[in-house]
């Protein structure tokens, strides 16, 4: 009888980990295209909000857009009982640190933090640009409304602190305001260091950069597409990490892109309406964006925006030439699509800051053999392993087991050479760790 009492728990503890959460359905809901449309516009009203441009002023420039920003994370904190942690980091940058910095400058981003109730220092991030420019990147005085790149990102994160604030997540998560990205990424490598500082695990870093145009500068026009930029190795790895690739493969499956994969699938299940496109590369041909800094120290981070961009709508002086409206104005933003594009992020958010830490030290094994097998290292909060596989060409996770509370286990009549594996933890709701690629190779 005991037996079979186990046996029935193990087959409903397995079966409710296909199942889905209403909470994540609650949550795409509760997103609202109007608040965004309210930010978006508050923050385009502020004239210019260039990293170079006025401080003093309560009404125009990045000075009064930050003060705004903080106020508003403030506010969602009050009407969580104080569930936030709002502050100021700020790094300063002299005048001709490069070409784009033409006096001092400090540059300042506008943090929130709301703490896990297991893992405080464990944090998931969601990040957004304050500044904005014009064609010419020095010119700090110009109206440069910056109303999809980068009000949009920043409205998005804002609605999503107010939406996720009313739970509580095992892992913190931060809600984040990014000064200096077009003079150079400054505000990512600050933050960045501040974490490294702190002692921060981060989990990943969600960067929002253009998430609020449908149509094209080809004349495309599609509101369900987006793109997911992740590189697919980790800059910090070693020698030794890169010489092992060539013969145990993990090209494409570096921490960044096990996070892109994470939100594909995600968003596969909880908004099958949408496109997810996983893009091979760090960002858009020969450009930047504000993850690059956390990649360059080690961490997680992808961006997520449109897949369609307006070149005539950004980085472009207001005007008109040749019949054709240049400026990156209110006008343009589709909201409907900036709701969708957050919530893309909320959900991915919710499900990372639910799930407890990935397996540790996991090691694969199997050569010339016709099983494969794992083993790693339990964490804390997990109660069960999935392992997952795919075809060594499949962009995604298409094949998966899981296989309970153990620290090792054989996958049977499965070739080593044909797939490539990795392995996730299971959390009691059924919420998963990002997937861990092997980072070991044992023999028996």
């Amino acid at each position: 009888m005991k037996h079979f009492l186990t046996t029935i728990l193990l087959l409903f503890t397995i079966s409710s980990f296909s199942q889905t959460d209403s909470k994540i359905y609650d949550i795409i809901d509760a997103v609202s295209a109007e608040r965004i449309k309210n930010d978006v516009k508050t923050l385009a009203d502020f004239g210019t909000r260039h990293t170079l441009s006025d401080t003093l002023s309560q009404t125009r420039g990045i000075g009064a857009a930050r003060r705004w920003i903080k106020n508003e994370f403030e506010n969602i904190s009050k009407e969580c009982n104080n569930c936030l942690e709002v502050f100021y980091q700020k790094d300063f940058i002299p005048k001709g640190d490069n070409a784009r910095i033409v006096h001092d400058v400090w540059v300042v981003n506008v943090v929130a933090i709301q703490r896990g109730t297991k893992f405080p220092n464990r944090f998931i991030i969601m990040s957004g640009d304050i500044d904005s420019r014009v064609s010419d990147p020095t010119d700090f005085t110009s109206d440069s409304p910056g109303a999809n790149d980068n009000a949009s990102g920043m409205a998005g994160t804002i609605e999503a602190a107010r939406v996720l604030s009313n739970y509580k997540f095992e892992s913190s998560v931060i809600y984040l305001g990014l000064s200096g990205e077009e003079q150079g990424l400054y505000g990512g490598k600050g933050l960045a260091n501040y974490a490294k500082e702190k002692g921060w695990e981060i989990i990943g870093v969600l960067n929002n950069d253009m998430i609020g145009n449908i149509k094209g500068v080809d004349g495309v026009i599609d509101n369900r597409t987006f793109r997911i930029f992740s590189e697919p190795v980790p800059p910090t790895e070693t020698e030794r990490q890169r010489k092992a690739r060539r013969f145990y493969g993990g090209e494409v499956d570096g921490i960044s892109r096990q996070l892109a994969r994470y939100v594909h699938k995600n968003v596969k299940t909880y908004m099958p309406e949408m496109n997810p496109m996983l893009v091979y590369r760090l960002d858009r041909f020969g450009r930047g964006g504000h993850h690059r800094p956390f990649n360059d120290a080690g961490f997680a981070g992808i961006r997520i925006m449109e897949a369609h961009e307006n070149y005539t709508q950004q980085h472009q002086d207001i005007r008109v030439e040749n019949g054709i409206a240049y400026g990156d104005t209110f006008e343009h933003v589709n909201f409907p699509y900036a709701k969708k594009l957050t919530a893309v992020n909320a959900i991915n958010l919710a499900s990372l800051a639910s799930a407890p830490p990935p397996p540790k030290d996991l090691a694969i094994g199997g050569i010339v053999q016709p099983s494969v097998k794992f083993k790693w290292e339990k964490v804390d909060g997990a109660i069960g392993y999935k392992i997952y596989w795919r075809d060594t060409t499949s962009p995604t996770w298409d094949n998966s087991r899981y296989v309970g509370n153990v620290s090792e286990f054989t996958l049977k009549g499965i070739v080593i050479d044909n797939f490539f594996f990795g392995v996730a933890s299971v959390g009691k709701d059924g919420y998963e760790s990002i997937v861990v690629f092997p980072s070991k190779i044992f023999r028996d």
